[in-house]
């Protein structure tokens, strides 16, 4: 520490008394006064606490990770898929079918979403074929029961809206009042066989089923296609087979799933006839009450292409289906 003294203020100070004061300075400065080492103790203690003041902020990153749950949260997620050329083991053995004759997948955004909130699943069905009498009458009940086994701790309803006879166009113009009123998460719609046998105009039939299956996912809905049935006369009609390649068609471009209806009879309808010829009387039973198990074996049918496609991740393309052979 440095003492300069001013003549000036000094005054009439004597200059002894200035050289003793001088002195009693000097002897002060050369002894290290502690209080100089203090201000670098307390520099080095503020950068240390700067850096530390975002730390509460470090955490936020981390915050949106719980409303995510992870895939092994929803049932359905759990299942798993078979081979697309071995008959699927999860069906009845009266309906076991080939992956690859049975179903093309696509995502169901809805339902997984539903499941991940494990909510309730609302499911309406139309088409011709979704209620009337005899076996057919059943199906919404078994479709409803395949699901609810399907998914587990997860309640679903089928709430069954078909008409018998209805073509495609028709079905069109009730669908938009009954999704209003029930607000389903999938619509599984039956549709083609009578547009077929009515000879509708084939352009006419997928225009209308690409517009209205775009509307219906254009409201947060998934929809899954069932395409017509199939009997060995209907396999000889050619207009017929266009029906069920045209809804092919529409699945694949609107990026829905679709339960091979008509191949999987198919199939069915082939190994009866394998079963008759080798002596197999229970198999070969099944082919001479083909429409009965056909209804029976729907409910199986489209509930694991459902879950199936549960199984798509988001980025997933649409699969494609078989082509339909010409008889």
């Amino acid at each position: 520490m440095a003492l300069s003294l001013s003549p000036s203020l000094l005054g009439g100070v004597s200059l002894a008394l200035v050289s003793g004061l001088a002195l009693s300075v000097q002897a002060q400065s050369t002894t290290p006064p502690p209080a100089q080492s203090q201000p670098a103790q307390v520099q080095p203690a503020q950068s240390q606490t700067a850096p530390s003041q975002p730390a509460p902020s470090q955490p936020a990153p981390s915050q949106p990770a719980p409303s995510q749950p992870a895939l092994a949260e929803i049932p359905a997620l759990q299942a798993t898929a078979p081979g697309p050329d071995a008959p699927d083991p999860s069906l009845s053995p009266e309906c076991r079918v080939p992956g690859s004759k049975l179903y093309t997948l696509a995502k169901l955004k809805a339902v997984k979403k539903a499941l991940r909130e494990h909510r309730a699943v609302q499911v309406l069905t139309i088409g011709s074929n979704s209620g009337g009498l005899g076996t057919a009458a059943t199906y919404p009940v078994r479709l409803e029961d395949a699901l609810t086994r399907s998914l587990p701790d997860i309640e679903v309803t089928v709430e069954s809206r078909g008409v018998s006879g209805e073509i495609a166009f028709g079905a069109a113009e009730r669908l938009r009042n009954q999704v209003a009123e029930i607000e389903p998460d999938l619509v599984v719609w039956q549709v083609g066989g009578n547009d077929a046998l009515a000879r509708v105009d084939i352009e006419d039939f997928s225009q209308s089923l690409a517009e209205t299956v775009a509307w219906i996912k254009s409201h947060g809905i998934d929809v899954v296609l069932v395409d017509p049935q199939y009997t060995a006369s209907l396999a000889k009609d050619d207009y017929y087979r266009q029906f069920v390649q045209a809804i092919q068609k529409v699945a694949e471009h609107e990026q829905v799933p679709l339960v091979q209806r008509y191949e999987a009879m198919r199939y069915l309808a082939g190994r009866a006839i394998s079963a008759l010829k080798g002596g197999d009387t229970a198999q070969s039973g099944a082919g001479f009450r083909l429409a009965d198990l056909g209804y029976r074996c729907m409910a199986e049918h489209v509930t694991r292409a459902i879950t199936v496609s549960l199984l798509q991740p988001d980025v997933a393309p649409v699969s494609k289906a078989s082509p339909v052979p010409a008889n």
